[in-house]
């Protein structure tokens, strides 16, 4: 992100897994764990509220984007472990999920227009905040992948699967979240998970080239027509569920772990 300035970090709390860029009215958001993927841990959610919480009224475009080789390898399954051992009735898990939907409901009802900027690999929680964003360019060499089932999970993050349905058509999630296969960023396009596909060198032409005439809309225009977008959408999704997520990971897991459990006892 080269073209961008460093902010200073919110007055409150020193961010542990984000870097903040800050040029004029435009804010970039870079999961900064680029040695573990850039997964996302409790701590990244609390960081990303924080940042929402604390956005500057001024800025009009947010780009979500992530450091060293991947944008984001999806959600830590020793986290997860851990919040078992902790208490196996799911609260951690519960809890955590509960974040996760504060979280892209940020994204997704941000006044600002948010892109995200998406490059390596794409996984699971990673591609649920992707989705978020109100638009979305990627990199010809990104992948993306639904792992849930494989590990036992439901796909029941942040409200992943009324907008993967939203954007690209049930038939076509179906067979993504049952076969939990790699796909490409051209399928991606194809299905809408992306609006864009560009050489990696061009993903920052890719978002100026979005944020220059965003940041000539009229803000008021501007917000009012995110509304008009994000209640007409919400209507053709008829009976979104996702609320629910929090619940149905933390019953699942729970229910795993114990049978689990009884397994190795028996």
């Amino acid at each position: 992100m080269t073209v961008l300035s460093l902010t200073a970090q919110p007055a409150d709390r020193i961010l542990k897994t984000l870097r903040v860029y800050r040029q004029g009215p435009v804010l970039t958001i870079e999961l900064n764990v680029p040695e573990q993927g850039n997964v996302v841990t409790d701590a990244m959610l609390d960081d990303l509220l924080t940042v929402f919480q604390e956005q500057d009224p001024e800025v009009r475009v947010v780009v979500l984007a992530g450091a060293g080789e991947d944008f984001c390898l999806g959600g830590d399954r020793g986290e997860f472990a851990q919040h078992l051992a902790d208490d196996p009735t799911g609260s951690g898990i519960r809890l955590s999920g509960t974040k996760a939907r504060r979280v892209c409901d940020a994204l997704a009802s941000n006044p600002a227009v948010t892109i995200a900027r998406v490059h390596g690999r794409a996984v699971g929680a990673g591609l649920a905040l992707a989705l978020a964003c109100d638009l979305r360019v990627g990199a010809d060499s990104a992948t993306f992948r639904l792992p849930e089932l494989a590990l036992g999970l439901p796909a029941a993050w942040g409200g992943l699967l009324p907008r993967l349905i939203n954007e690209a058509g049930a038939a076509r999630v179906r067979e993504l979240v049952l076969t939990g296969r790699v796909f490409t960023a051209q399928e991606a396009e194809a299905l809408s998970v992306l609006q864009k596909v560009v050489p990696a060198r061009e993903l920052d032409a890719a978002v100026t080239a979005w944020a220059k005439p965003v940041l000539r809309r009229p803000p008021a225009a501007l917000r009012v027509t995110k509304t008009l977008f994000g209640s007409l959408t919400a209507a053709t999704r008829l009976a979104d569920v996702s609320a629910l997520d929090a619940e149905l990971m933390a019953s699942v897991v729970a229910e795993l772990h114990h049978t689990r459990g009884r397994g190795r006892t028996a």
